[in-house]
């Protein structure tokens, strides 16, 4: 595949995910129509799964997981594989995926705690301290530990490797699950060096491919105690009894079947992944136009990218949702509007300009604020101006909508 395409004009999608796509991706995931066991696909499996670890700054003992499914799915692999009837959960609670992940896990019929942070912050360690010291003076421990690295209902940003420090040296049989859906790729995540045990994501967010593929990455220590499972996985489609053969065979370079794999999305994730990691696999788009640059650089551009978007919104009398600079995720930016505006002086007039923002979500706020996303080619590649055209028109939008208010006095 090395003919170059380009995406016909189309308005910017900004939302915190599905986010604006590569040329070279898209043109991947337009591959003529292939079995998932042809000789020519499975190579291109085999390599989106190493190069996930790369992403993560995994080693080879780590175990990545790609089926069909969006990141929710994600919950489903943990609450079915690595919990058991009764045992006992402890969920950081920041935003709505939260509650989420709290509902998963009480549908497998785990024991549910939630420590809750306030509208705007993450769990504090020492709230997290607390409840780990509190279980382990009752004899007992957590069997898992689970957080959302970055809230998409907020924004909040949760200190990843403090928790998972924490958990390490107060409950150490617990297990680390990271709800990154909205962190991986545009946010630093050490799988190893931080000693977490899951992080769950999705295609199309900060990964840059369309949506519909589960992304999930386990540690050596969680595959060990899901095959020390007293009773059967309790799913079906999210055993990992089904699916880690077939994962180990594709990155062995063999074909093998469970369900049929989304095989042009595993096209389109490979190109993305060659974007990120700056490798090239069994497909090389060979679009020069477009913009690789290291892990390292990555990171910076989205910091980058988020400072700009947030200072901006301020000289617009817009308030970030999280509380601290430091909770505040780089992906994407929840801000309350202006003082006497609502999302109908806001969102449809970005609307008409071809920005499409997100609305609120969290249940307790919803009218008051709205989401932006700033991640993937949107962010890496700075000649597309794609930040630098979100602010220039909400500056306009706010300005047209003071105005109106103004004269309606």
């Amino acid at each position: 595949m090395s003919s170059p395409f380009q995406q016909d004009p189309h308005d910017l999608l900004v939302i915190p995910g599905p986010i604006e796509v590569a040329d070279s991706v898209l043109y991947a995931n337009a591959h003529p129509s292939m079995s998932h066991v042809h000789k020519d696909f499975v190579p291109v499996f085999g390599d989106a799964i190493r190069m996930t670890r790369e992403v993560l700054y995994a080693g080879k003992d780590t175990q990545p997981f790609l089926i069909s499914g969006s990141g929710t799915l994600g919950w489903d692999q943990v609450s079915a594989n690595l919990v058991e009837d009764g045992e006992e959960a402890l969920v950081l609670h920041s935003g709505y995926f939260g509650d989420s992940f709290t509902d998963c896990l009480q549908t497998y019929r785990a024991s549910v705690t939630q420590l809750k942070a306030p509208i705007g912050r993450a769990v504090s360690i020492a709230q997290l301290e607390e409840a780990l010291l509190k279980k382990q003076k009752e004899g007992k421990s957590y069997k898992v530990v689970t957080f959302t690295h970055v809230d998409t209902s907020t924004g909040v940003l949760s200190p990843a490797k403090e928790i998972a420090q924490t958990v390490r040296r107060i409950s150490p049989s617990s297990l680390v699950i990271a709800d990154c859906v909205c962190s991986v790729a545009s946010e630093e995540i050490k799988f190893d060096e931080w000693d977490l045990d899951v992080v769950m994501t999705a295609s199309q967010k900060g990964l840059g491919a369309p949506p519909g593929l589960s992304i999930l990455l386990a540690s050596a220590r969680a595959i060990e105690v899901y095959k020390n499972r007293k009773t059967p996985p309790s799913s079906y489609y999210g055993s990992w009894t089904k699916w880690l053969p077939i994962m180990k065979a594709y990155e062995a370079g063999s074909p093998a079947y469970f369900a049929t794999p989304p095989v042009n999305l595993i096209y389109a994730y490979n190109a993305s992944l060659q974007l990120i990691t700056g490798k090239r696999s069994a497909i090389a788009p060979n679009l020069p136009s477009e913009v690789v640059v290291s892990l390292e650089e990555r990171f910076k551009l989205h910091k980058e990218a988020a400072s700009k978007v947030r200072k901006a919104a301020a000289e617009l009398g817009m308030k970030q949702l999280p509380l601290q600079e430091n909770e505040a995720a780089n992906g994407m930016t929840a801000l309350y509007y202006p003082e006497g505006l609502a999302a109908a002086d806001i969102l449809p007039r970005l609307a008409q300009r071809g920005i499409v923002v997100a609305g609120g979500l969290h249940s307790e706020i919803k009218d008051k604020y709205f989401r932006i996303g700033h991640m993937g080619v949107s962010v890496v590649n700075t000649e597309r101006g794609d930040v630098d055209r979100v602010i220039k028109s909400l500056q306009e939008v706010v300005a047209e909508a003071n105005a109106t208010k103004s004269a309606s006095v």
